[in-house]
């Protein structure tokens, strides 16, 4: 029922929105057209622009050719002299649910591949091994899952993908995990506590290193791209240990137990000893490194369980086709769910109602007198939830207006790389075992994001704070 309200509540919300703007607010007439059939890059707002009321800098700038964007406006210099206007940054419902069906059909690909692999290795054995091997710490988080069941091996990959930051292994390893999971739920309709601990540790998004958002960094021009690895690597752990606690209070289990405490004091150890190493390489070292551990993995997985499979003697390429038929499957089965989710969210930004939200949070915290600086990279948090590709484009908006090497540009970036897409994930992973109860599973992750988001503000400030 959660996800129900909540879904309501966003297209509720949206439309009276829509409907103030388009009766009180001049120029806004178009607000139901960008809704339904806008796409992100369309412009509005166009109208000529004050030379005399603008500031020095904005005036320099688009003197030499450039656009100046100030958050909400963009200026430009046209042969007819200088214009504002606002582009949309969200594609409106039409497009959206096209996007959703791009975005399903996208994945048949890579779900049939790896869940074609994942076959063959419940095949021949290597995933009831690798439960057997992580058993006695999961038997501990997951009192429910019977002894060495193979959801733990499905688990394992998608945390380890997850931790190396390959998106497109970790979604068929964790819809795996769930289809594992729901084989023993005994209400299909309502998540279990396993699957509710599981996709909170998988949306708290713990990743080592954080290549993409380097690249970006790197490519508009950042004097130090790496610099956001650390903050980004503790505060994901962060969020990770807060989604494990929450959960843990909520289902009456004792993580104080040594099991727990050893393996949770492991994996802090191993970040540590990764932090210690990767901080003295380069931009291009931590590249070369990350390249060389995350695709090397993959093909020593793919490696390994060909092998085990030839050692057992099964039918290889059979066992492999009987994976990538049931990635497929799923990967059409989640459609509707994406559907509904992101048109939903398109609805939220379309409509102006996150923007309001994010202009609130800057002046209720510029009465309090407090240092407002943080406030510029919030857009990144709060749309990262809702979407990835969204936060992402919130992240280069910012280090292009306030400079790459600015404090707002660094806050960005380490939240980016933070939270995950809650909705997202949502959708897709209780989408493949229809689960329509999610009971508290949305609060709990939204609660860790906002441990993480917390995190990086104070990390931000203790890495960057003397920037600008």
């Amino acid at each position: 029922m959660a996800l129900s309200r909540i879904w309501a509540a966003f297209i509720i919300v949206s439309v009276l929105a829509a409907c103030f703007q388009c009766i009180f607010i001049k120029d806004n007439t178009d607000i139901f057209s960008r809704m339904v059939v806008g796409k992100s890059g369309d412009t509005s707002y166009t109208r000529a622009a004050d030379t005399a009321a603008m500031p020095a800098t904005v005036l320099h700038t688009l003197q030499s050719g450039k656009v100046y964007n100030d958050g909400n406006y963009i200026y430009a210099k046209t042969t007819n002299g200088y214009i504002s206007y606002k582009e949309q940054h969200a594609d409106g419902i039409i497009a959206t649910a096209k996007t959703s069906v791009d975005i399903a059909i996208n994945l048949i690909g890579i779900m049939a591949l790896f869940m074609g692999f994942m076959s063959i290795a419940e095949k021949a054995g290597g995933i009831r091994l690798l439960s057997k091997i992580i058993g006695p710490f999961f038997s501990k988080l997951f009192p429910e899952l019977p002894k060495n069941h193979p959801a733990m091996g499905h688990m394992v990959m998608n945390f380890s993908a997850n931790l190396l930051g390959l998106d497109n292994a970790a979604t068929p390893f964790g819809i795996k995990a769930m289809e594992s999971l729901q084989e023993i739920n005994p209400n299909k309709d309502t998540a279990s506590n396993a699957q509710i601990m599981f996709l909170c540790l998988h949306a708290s998004g713990l990743t080592l290193i954080p290549v993409s958002i380097i690249a970006i960094r790197a490519s508009l021009n950042t004097s130090n791209p790496t610099s956001i690895f650390i903050p980004c690597m503790i505060a994901t752990f962060a969020a990770t240990i807060a989604a494990m606690l929450i959960v843990s209070f909520k289902q009456k289990i004792n993580i104080f137990q040594p099991v727990i405490l050893l393996w949770v004091l492991g994996l802090s150890a191993v970040i540590a000893l990764l932090i210690i190493y990767l901080k003295g390489l380069s931009f291009t070292g931590v590249q070369t490194f990350s390249g060389i551990l995350s695709n090397g993995l993959i093909l020593l997985l793919f490696f390994i369980i060909v092998l085990g499979a030839l050692y057992k003697k099964i039918d290889i390429f059979s066992a492999f086709i009987d994976g990538a038929k049931d990635g497929f499957v799923v990967a059409v089965k989640i459609i509707p769910y994406l559907v509904g989710m992101l048109v939903a969210i398109s609805l939220l930004r379309t409509s102006g109602t996150f923007d309001v939200i994010v202009n609130g949070m800057r002046h209720l915290f510029s009465a309090f007198g407090t240092d407002t600086r943080f406030v510029e990279g919030l857009p990144t948090a709060l749309i990262k939830p809702l979407s990835g590709s969204a936060a992402r484009g919130m992240m280069i908006d910012a280090i292009t207006t306030h400079g790459p090497d600015s404090f707002a540009a660094s806050l960005s970036s380490v939240l980016q790389g933070t939270s995950d897409t809650t909705f997202y994930i949502v959708a897709v992973y209780y989408g493949a075992v229809s689960i329509k109860n999610t009971r508290y599973s949305i609060g709990a992750m939204l609660l860790a994001d906002l441990v993480g988001i917390i995190t990086s503000i104070f990390l931000a400030y203790l890495f960057f704070g003397n920037t600008m």
